[in-house]
């Protein structure tokens, strides 16, 4: 597989949205790898206003709609539970449409500079509380970023926020003392580093736990203007 295209045209296409959205932490008791049925009800009341971030040069649009992205890709397993809420209210949107994609754990997206399939890419549409789940692994890392996960949020079928989902570092340096990830070296980006982190990530970093069963849970509540 190649590699992601270099750091000069991954931050050529960099660039800020006018929008803001909302990225805090969902809080809630987390069992078995699966958002229980109040964690909506224990998000923030307060809603804190932070910039959009770009898409990305390897955003493909078509995606299934699907739980389970990883299709069978070696890695740290990982269950993202992503809540949307109305920014203007704090409450639940049920049926947004949310679209993540992020690289393996070589650093390779699929569909995109002659990689073939559509692994850790798909959609999901939130429930009565707003939460959209997927089972997908530990992103890997590239050339010129930190460690990430692209997100597009739809409501009526229309693009309400695009983002990026970000790791704590000392998590993932953890994460990756083990295979598959440690085989690559030390990797050469880290949030701190990260040209796009620098411009609204910090309010972007996904709450982690580990479950009783090893794999990482990740959560975060995106407001966006429903």
């Amino acid at each position: 597989m190649t590699s992601p295209i270099s750091r000069g045209r991954a931050l050529a296409q960099f660039a800020l949205a006018g929008a803001a959205v909302v990225v805090s932490p969902l809080r809630g008791r987390l069992t078995s790898g699966d958002a229980t049925a109040d964690a909506a009800a224990n998000a923030p009341a307060a809603c804190v206003l932070t910039p959009e971030l770009t898409e990305g040069p390897y955003f493909l649009s078509g995606d299934k709609l699907r739980r389970n992205i990883a299709e069978k890709r070696p890695g740290r397993p990982l269950t993202l539970n992503l809540s949307v809420l109305d920014s203007a209210t704090c409450k639940p949107i049920a049926n947004a449409a949310v679209d993540i994609w992020h690289c393996d754990a070589g650093g390779a997206y699929s569909g995109v500079s002659g990689n073939s399939g559509r692994f850790l890419r798909g959609i999901q549409k939130t429930n009565a509380q707003g939460i959209a789940s997927f089972d997908t692994i530990y992103p890997g890392w590239y050339q010129g970023r930190t460690v990430h996960i692209h997100v597009k949020v739809y409501v009526g079928g229309n693009v309400v926020h695009t983002g990026q989902l970000f790791f704590p570092d000392a998590l993932t340096d953890a994460v990756y003392r083990k295979a598959p990830y440690r085989g690559r070296g030390t990797r050469t980006t880290r949030n701190v580093g990260d040209q796009i982190f620098a411009s609204g990530g910090a309010a972007s970093v996904l709450h982690l736990r580990k479950s009783s069963s090893g794999r990482y849970v990740g959560t975060l509540a995106m407001g966006v203007a429903g």
